[in-house]
């Protein structure tokens, strides 16, 4: 069955650039649902489309409903959602959430993982997101990699096992890094200097795993274990005794990490 109707269940920051990114693509969003009126609105007057903050208004016409809300509330949706339209096919966007959730409430379901970092603020670019998709039958697998192409994204099929830890992964590789950065602006606001000035390094430290093994690529007073340096790292972090315990968790992990990896080649 062609897709051409799509519901969008949760209007945070994955449901709005995925809805948008799928208007622009030329499907029909249906409608938008969201437990609070505010956000519920907001998508729906962007997109030109009804909305409604009733799980039992939602519409029952759509072929394809894209579920993108907190993990913790997908267990009290998904019962009441399928009863709308029981011949749709039915899709998740979580990364830790494994595609059997599903499973005994409806026929038709699957994952359409969009791995990337979304903020309401900046526009994202489609042709740069990567899904990862699973799906109960080949078709539906078919029908979900088709709307990842039409998007102008790579698809790659995964199983739920294997979604954790790509999930995982990005937390690692996004959140965890992000948070780092945050701790740089802190420690350079504090003495009186931009944030901006890191930008330069952080764009080549970016750049450089595109061409390197990101072990190959790692260098700093901890992948060379230089123990004056980190003491007196350490020493400054004093009156900071969280961020000295990152600090030295952080570097004891880079050098035993890299040590290991490299005895390993």
């Amino acid at each position: 069955m062609e897709i051409k109707n799509i519901i969008i269940i949760g209007a945070g920051n994955v449901a709005t650039h995925l809805a948008t990114a799928l208007l622009k693509a030329g499907y029909n969003i249906r409608q938008i649902y969201s437990r609070t009126e505010a956000s519920a609105s907001e998508l729906a007057n962007q997109l030109g489309c009804p909305y409604t903050t009733h799980i039992g208004s939602v519409a029952s016409d759509g072929d394809l409903y894209i579920v993108s809300v907190k993990d913790s509330a997908l267990n009290t949706l998904l019962a009441s959602l399928v009863q709308q339209a029981p011949h749709a096919l039915f899709v998740h966007t979580a990364g830790s959430v494994p595609m059997n959730i599903w499973q005994g409430l409806t026929e038709r379901y699957g994952v359409l993982y969009p791995m990337q970092t979304f903020s309401k603020q900046r526009p994202v670019n489609f042709q740069e997101v990567t899904f990862f998709t699973e799906a109960h039958s080949p078709e539906d697998l078919q029908a979900l990699n088709k709307i990842a192409a039409n998007l102008g994204s790579k698809a790659y099929e995964a199983s739920s096992e294997q979604r954790r830890y790509l999930h995982i992964a990005a937390v690692f590789a996004c959140n965890f890094a992000n948070h780092m950065y945050a701790i740089a602006d802190h420690l350079l606001s504090t003495h009186g200097l931009p944030f901006e000035a890191m930008l330069p390094l952080i764009d080549e430290t970016t750049r450089k795993v595109h061409k390197l093994s990101p072990v190959a690529a790692q260098t700093g007073p901890a992948q060379r274990y230089d123990e004056n340096v980190i003491d007196k790292h350490l020493e400054m972090l004093q009156n900071e005794p969280r961020l000295a315990t990152i600090y030295e968790q952080v570097s004891k992990n880079i050098h035993e990490y890299n040590r290991n990896q490299i005895k390993d080649l």
